[in-house]
């Protein structure tokens, strides 16, 4: 996988630098928010953006299917700590982030700063009991946002038609920030593959965000977040589903980062 360019990210202006051949911003939360919001209210086509941690990164690198569908999106946001670090090696110390971008605070700050503004959020995916819960937090913690409404898909295979039955619900609800929780990889291909005939808005794949701000699942302490060893929290909470995803794509992220350090410094 070659080093990937974002055209929407430059015309923004913003910087990124090549993590994995993925173009990882160069931002703050602010900037992140900004950006989303303005993007929202273009109106004239999709935007695809990703907070991605080291599973996206080297899934990115070794599927080439989901490396096609992640480099279709317009902005990569540093969710993980490594991914920080790797980006910080490459551009000068006063130019370096302090701290990651990551998801579910995204998603937060996006809905809180959204208030008062042309921006209606829609949530896509997860059970109905989850996008209840997620539905009324917002509404409490965020009362002036405007939440369009939600929709969760079937599990397993989805019918030919689901696809145009997203999309109707979202142009009826005229919802132009849709959060994508369908968990990693399937709304990264989902968002990625779908881009050009998605209804007009910000498509964002935020993973575990939906069950974290549900109050279904508890994140991991800040100090581990902080050191990057999030994983280990999480990895200690869902053994069973997470090992395998951890030992294998932690192990191939520090080596595509070591291969791809040592060739730019050849």
């Amino acid at each position: 996988m070659s080093d990937l360019k974002s055209e929407a990210a430059a015309k923004a202006g913003v910087q990124t630098v090549p993590v994995c051949g993925m173009p990882i911003a160069v931002l703050d939360y602010a900037r992140a928010v900004e950006i989303i919001l303005t993007w929202a209210q273009d109106r004239e086509r999709a935007y695809a953006v990703e907070a991605a941690n080291t599973h996206v990164a080297a899934q990115s690198r070794y599927d080439k299917a989901f490396g096609a569908a992640i480099s279709r999106f317009d902005l990569i946001c540093p969710d993980g700590m490594p991914l920080i670090w790797a980006a910080n090696h490459q551009i000068p110390e006063e130019e370096r982030m302090s701290d990651r971008v990551y998801g579910p605070n995204l998603m937060l700050r996006t809905i809180e700063a959204s208030v008062g503004t042309p921006v209606r959020h829609f949530f896509l995916g997860g059970g109905e009991s989850t996008l209840e819960k997620l539905e009324a937090r917002f509404a409490k913690d965020c009362p002036g946002a405007e939440l369009g409404g939600s929709y969760s898909p079937p599990f397993g295979a989805w019918p030919d038609d689901e696809f145009e039955r997203i999309c109707e619900r979202i142009r009826e609800t005229k919802s132009n920030v849709i959060w994508v929780g369908l968990g990693c990889p399937k709304q990264e291909t989902w968002i990625g593959n779908h881009k050009n005939r998605l209804p007009p808005g910000v498509y964002l794949g935020v993973g575990a965000a939906f069950a974290f701000h549900a109050g279904e699942l508890k994140q991991a302490p800040p100090l581990l977040q902080r050191i990057g060893m999030e994983w280990s929290y999480r990895l200690l909470m869902e053994p069973r589903r997470l090992f395998k995803r951890y030992l294998v794509n932690n192990a191939l992220f520090v080596g595509y980062w070591l291969a791809d350090t040592i060739k730019r410094d050849d």
